[in-house]
């Protein structure tokens, strides 16, 4: 089968087209004959060899999540589960490729209605979105800012929260931010945050340099819990700047994805599935290119060029 590995780290044009065994199912696993590939930033910072610390070596092939029809089936594997369409996590790789190798415990039945694109669209970036903002305990009433409102998780995050409470964003232009208050964002901040603060919650996908200059954002007792690096990890001031504003009692947290049980993401995935088919989120389609053109993918994602999310499709 065809795949798409990370030959040398750093530059999109690292990636490249490879052949790699058809994968076989051990107990317990699928076999998803890919349709639709989700293109994210975790993606674009195991590319860049930002996370080498977690052992990414050449060879690897990204890709957290895939949409497809379930074609072979491991040992133990209810086989209703063969011929269907489905969304799957995939872990922090195994998606860029004509075949995915998953376990059939992420498995989630596409409904009527749902594509295999809008699913690789909303699926794992609303998993990270809703269960950020429940990690950060954001509450009926309260206000949150999304941090880098544009990317697939917070296109996501801002859909979810405008069902709560006051919803703000920063982002890079007018016109992303009169698509985000068509999704539900009240108030458009530019990227740098300037503007009034009092926000409850901030929700940051970006982190980097800028990160602390968003407590200056929250109310007393407010909360920043960071989602993403996509412009790496903060500065060593982070703590300082806390500290500055003791009185405030602000509390700043990280959240992954890995937390959540596969059983409450699985859970969540189809719920958020089920919505979009009866038109209530809306799957925010950036670009959907063909596998082979992944470099291009990442290059659009680091360019910040990215509206919603980018998906790859198997020739």
């Amino acid at each position: 089968m065809k795949a798409v590995a990370v030959q040398t780290f750093g530059d999109p044009g690292g990636l490249a087209v490879v052949e790699r065994p058809d994968p076989r199912p051990g107990p317990g696993e699928v076999v998803i004959t890919t349709e639709a590939i989700g293109v994210g930033g975790v993606d674009a910072l195991i590319r860049r060899g930002d996370l080498a610390a977690y052992g990414f070596e050449a060879g690897h092939v990204p890709g957290g999540e895939v949409a497809g029809v379930v074609t072979a089936l491991g040992e133990g594997v209810d086989e209703s589960w063969a011929g269907t369409r489905v969304w799957a996590f995939t872990g922090l790789g195994g998606g860029y490729a004509e075949q995915a190798l998953v376990n059939a415990a992420t498995l989630v039945p596409l409904p009527p209605g749902v594509s295999p694109v809008d699913a690789v669209t909303v699926a794992g970036s609303g998993v990270v979105a809703h269960f950020g903002l429940r990690h950060a305990r954001f509450a009926p009433g309260e206000s949150v800012l999304v941090r880098g409102a544009a990317g697939g998780i917070g296109v996501l995050a801002v859909q979810l929260a405008a069902h709560t409470g006051t919803v703000a964003v920063t982002t890079s232009s007018p016109e992303r931010g009169a698509r985000l208050r068509t999704l539900g964002a009240t108030h458009v901040l530019d990227r740098s945050g300037a503007g009034p603060g009092g926000y409850d919650v901030v929700i940051d996908i970006v982190a980097g340099e800028e990160l602390p200059s968003f407590f200056a954002k929250l109310n007393a007792g407010g909360r920043l819990v960071a989602v993403g690096a996509v412009a790496g990890p903060p500065p060593a001031r982070l703590v300082a700047e806390m500290f500055a504003a003791f009185r405030k009692s602000l509390s700043f947290a990280t959240f992954s994805a890995d937390t959540v049980s596969t059983e409450d993401r699985r859970a969540f995935a189809g719920e958020l599935l089920a919505a979009t088919g009866r038109g209530e989120v809306d799957a925010v389609v950036h670009d959907v290119l063909p596998l082979a053109h992944a470099t291009l993918a990442h290059r659009q994602l680091d360019a910040g060029e990215v509206f919603g999310r980018i998906a790859l499709v198997p020739a």
